[in-house]
């Protein structure tokens, strides 16, 4: 069942505050950072954010986070200054004994994770909370004002930069043409929705030189008449598995759907349900690795803030594919063409096939996790039990990746060559932003 926003504080404050009056135990505790990110997570999700703009908000809150922790820590640490396309020299102003470093980093996140593309104010609750449990513990006027400052200033100097991403110029952009094409992508049921972000390719990525780096070879040649051609074993392939799904598979399609608005329809009644989206998902795993690993504070903002950074550059590079192709959906070909009354397991979501956004943003994500924790780091996903699902357990994060990339193809959403390429490109995003990004010394 998923924690109350006070419930959440209570059982952190327990954790880290048992038999001790001292402020630092509460704010210090990596678990409350994780939790930041949670709370983050929920408002995205409760705003319908898509995938690729929620990628957005967790990647700019979590550099404005790690700033806080770079300038504090320029021995470990190294500033993003310089590192990330247009953004110059973060000026953090003197740290001066007052300030909390760990608070300062935590209001940073806030205040950048709910100005990027929401409204100020939608974690206020959330942000008064913690601190009103840190001044019960001890912390000062003095001390929250001075964290306050610090936190605030390399805050608007991450906002001033985020404006300059293109995301405002993209909400005015020209909206996508369907087209009654033969392979083209056409909207799907029960929503029928628009093509959602068709200019998401012209966001300014962080890493990445330009969308289309790795640009893959073109998706087979759509035909469905001829039955020995590739297309056609593709299409057959995926109705064969969707029609005989075992338990197991069935699990691997729901607990990898981070379906963030799904339309349910009974009868004459329609109503939406919410949960994480695959960026979200994969906070989500940060938080967890970090609690195995024992990681400190700033490992793991650094943990956050790296993933993220693989995620947003990823969905760029993904959106580039797809838009440029505009391939069909399972469902739609096999609709038309096979069997009228086929359902994917999984609700299709409003994009162009080709190639699988879900699948590129996992193995990127896994490159960024897997230089941060290692190689061979098992580890138990719970994120889903909030929704119902039972968790999974990796034996690594390239393995959870791997698994991600049949999920899709079990849910009857990609075909499996998409889903193959898919894991290709995010791997080399990933290994991109790795191998770019100077950040702990």
């Amino acid at each position: 069942m998923k924690k109350t926003l006070l419930g959440l504080i209570v059982v952190l404050c327990v954790i880290s505050c048992k038999n001790s009056n001292d402020y630092k135990a509460f704010l210090h505790n990596p678990a409350l950072f994780s939790a930041t990110v949670h709370e983050l997570n929920t408002v995205v999700m409760g705003n319908n954010f898509p995938p690729m703009v929620a990628s957005r908000n967790y990647a700019y809150a979590a550099i404005a986070a790690y700033e806080v922790i770079a300038a504090a820590y320029p021995q470990q640490y190294q500033s993003l200054g310089g590192q990330l396309n247009g953004l110059k020299q973060v000026h953090a102003p003197a740290i001066t004994p007052e300030v909390d470093i760990e608070l300062a980093a935590l209001l940073a996140y806030i205040k950048v994770g709910e100005a990027v593309t929401f409204p100020e104010g939608s974690m206020q609750l959330y942000s008064d909370s913690i601190v009103q449990v840190a001044k019960d513990k001890g912390l000062s006027d003095k001390i929250e004002k001075a964290s306050r400052f610090f936190a605030d200033s390399i805050g608007r100097e991450i906002i001033r930069w985020s404006k300059k991403d293109n995301y405002l110029e993209t909400r005015g952009a020209e909206k996508y043409t369907v087209k009654d094409i033969p392979g083209r992508w056409v909207p799907t049921p029960p929503m029928y929705a628009s093509a959602a972000e068709p200019h998401w390719m012209e966001i300014r990525p962080m890493v990445i030189d330009s969308a289309g780096i790795f640009e893959p070879a073109p998706p087979p040649v759509f035909n469905i008449t001829d039955k020995s051609s590739k297309y056609y074993s593709e299409v057959l392939a995926i109705k064969n598995a969707i029609d005989s799904l075992t338990p197991d598979q069935k699990h691997m399609a729901e607990f990898w759907d981070d379906n963030p608005f799904k339309m349910n329809v009974t009868g004459h009644v329609m109503y939406g349900s919410k949960k994480f989206s695959p960026p979200g998902h994969w906070m989500s795993v940060v938080g967890i690795a970090a609690q195995k690993a024992n990681a400190d504070y700033a490992t793991t903002v650094y943990a956050t803030t790296k993933t993220a950074i693989a995620l947003f550059d990823a969905f760029i590079e993904c959106w580039y594919v797809k838009y440029k192709y505009n391939t069909v959906r399972p469902e739609t070909v096999i609709n038309k063409y096979i069997d009228i009354n086929w359902r994917p397991y999984l609700q299709t979501p409003a994009f162009p096939e080709y190639t699988c956004g879900h699948s590129t943003i996992s193995s990127s994500a896994a490159e960024a996790l897997t230089s941060v924790f290692g190689e061979n780091f098992a580890y138990t996903d719970s994120t889903e039990l909030e929704f119902g699902i039972k968790s999974r357990s990796f034996k690594s994060f390239k393995h959870a990746a791997d698994e991600n990339n049949w999920a899709r193809f079990y849910g009857g959403l990609h075909f499996h060559n998409s889903c193959v390429v898919s894991t290709n490109i995010g791997q080399k995003v990933g290994q991109l932003v790795v191998d770019r990004l100077k950040m702990k010394k």
